[in-house]
């Protein structure tokens, strides 16, 4: 992992480079003022006043320089600066003009690399930035972690991810913060949690599925369930996936590692909860054990569901998460899944599709996602939609026939899960980012996390 916090500094007044900052509508006047040594380097990069245009600019002696950007990017953004970040020489930077604020956390990220396969030839040092708000440092650098963790557990290949895996994961976790640890499988998970065990029962005993439980905090404090959905590879089961679409089924954890991120910054935080961590996980693989289409499955909360698409799994294994979580009388209820490509269809790959039986909280959710640039879409839990949920042999089923509004209904199928009258939030995220952008690289992506962690943060105030 990256070490973060020797890379966001405070300002001493130590000896740095400055970082400026120009809006392209104020670069003519900005060029104007600049002496002739400035304006020709300018016009020798051919700089235009773009967006995104970056240069570095010569000062008064001969090893004096600056960097230029050229930015439209608010101040409020993480990644106002992200692309110096990225690309300058090593070395320690100030801005010339205002403060770091949240753009410290797109330096950092900036920064960070997976290279668990590939080791970068030709790395290149540490890029220091300077900050005069020393008392944001310690959040920013945690907050990096955290989406550094998510990026990198849903970056691993499956062969070394699976559900011993993130046990493991959440091992170290909990003994890092004290918590407490519990993991349920074989006999105990068939019995007590029969629809984690029928997904996971077809893969190999290595990869064997099972509910892992944190506990952490005062057992006074207001209860708090995270769930995130750990289906280490999904082939589809029966209903297998065309080729293209198991491309990138190593990123079905990915509710997973955003809950274990999101823990880490609670324990971290010392938020006044009583937090419950829980992570189904399990491969849904083929094998002559696999389960079928038309099976009837039984729930820890007692409905049957008819099990119409193998591939519609996760929902299966979040309604046993959902119903333990709930047996606790939590305060809150949050999941994270990688859930449906409907999701993906109706709002691409940046918008997790955000559901709850809140709307107030829903409201907060959305203006957390905006201001923290972490953007969220609520969709509706469509009461009208219920019905598509019907079997004609069991209490419902887990995948409607007619595929209309497949977020909505799985959405709706885990809210029959979730005790009346508990605040609940599900986000089905994508976690994977399919094009580069600054300090935001191709691969696992932490979509969502920011934004519930800013809530967190509101909703239950630090000891």
């Amino acid at each position: 992992m990256t070490d973060f916090s020797s890379l966001l500094q405070p300002d001493l007044g130590q000896p740095a480079r400055l970082i400026e900052v120009v809006h392209p509508d104020a670069f003519d006047n900005w060029l104007s003022a600049q002496p002739p040594r400035v304006r020709a380097m300018v016009a020798a990069q051919k700089l235009s006043g773009k967006a995104g245009n970056k240069a570095i600019l010569p000062g008064d002696g001969p090893d004096d320089w600056h960097a230029l950007l050229v930015c439209d990017e608010v101040e409020s953004s993480p990644w106002r600066i992200a692309s110096q970040g990225e690309n300058l020489p090593e070395g320690t930077y100030r801005l010339k003009d205002g403060d770091v604020g949240a753009a410290g956390l797109g330096w950092l990220l900036a920064q960070h690399r997976f290279d668990r396969y590939r080791k970068d030839d030709k790395p290149t040092g540490a890029r220091i930035l300077l900050t005069r708000d020393v008392a944001r440092i310690e959040e920013t650098v945690r907050l990096a972690g955290a989406v550094a963790k998510v990026r990198d557990l849903v970056n691993l290949g499956a062969s070394d991810l699976g559900p011993a895996e993130l046990e493991k994961e959440a091992e170290a976790l909990a003994a890092s913060h004290g918590a407490t640890l519990t993991v349920t499988r074989g006999d105990a998970l068939e019995q007590g949690f029969p629809m984690i065990h029928i997904v996971g029962q077809a893969a190999t005993r290595a990869r064997a599925p099972r509910l892992i439980e944190l506990e952490w905090g005062d057992p006074a404090h207001p209860r708090l369930a995270i769930i995130g959905k750990g289906v280490c590879f999904d082939s589809g089961g029966l209903d297998i996936k065309p080729s293209s679409g198991m491309r990138l089924m190593k990123k079905d954890m990915g509710g997973a590692a955003h809950a274990l991120a999101l823990a880490g910054l609670i324990m971290g935080g010392r938020l006044k909860v009583r937090l419950h961590l829980l992570i189904p996980a399990v491969e849904n693989a083929i094998a002559g054990n696999a389960f079928r289409p038309g099976d009837v499955l039984p729930t820890r909360q007692g409905l049957t569901v008819e099990n119409t698409n193998t591939d519609a799994e996760g929902r299966l294994i979040l309604g046993d998460a959902l119903t333990r979580a709930g047996e606790e009388k939590p305060d809150l209820i949050i999941d994270f899944a990688t859930l449906t490509g409907a999701a993906r269809v109706a709002l691409g790959p940046d918008l997790p599709a955000t559901f709850a039986n809140d709307d107030a909280l829903a409201a907060t959710l959305l203006a957390a996602g905006r201001a923290v640039h972490d953007p969220l879409w609520q969709l509706p839990l469509w009461d009208g939609y219920d019905d598509m949920l019907k079997s004609d042999i069991a209490d419902l089923v887990n995948a409607p026939d007619s595929g209309f509004a497949g977020t909505i209904t799985a959405a709706l199928f885990l809210r029959r899960f979730v005790p009346k009258g508990t605040p609940w939030v599900h986000l089905d995220t994508f976690a994977w980012r399919p094009t580069a952008k600054p300090a935001r690289p191709k691969g696992g992506e932490a979509l969502g996390l920011r934004a519930v962690w800013d809530v967190l943060k509101g909703r239950y105030s630090r000891s």
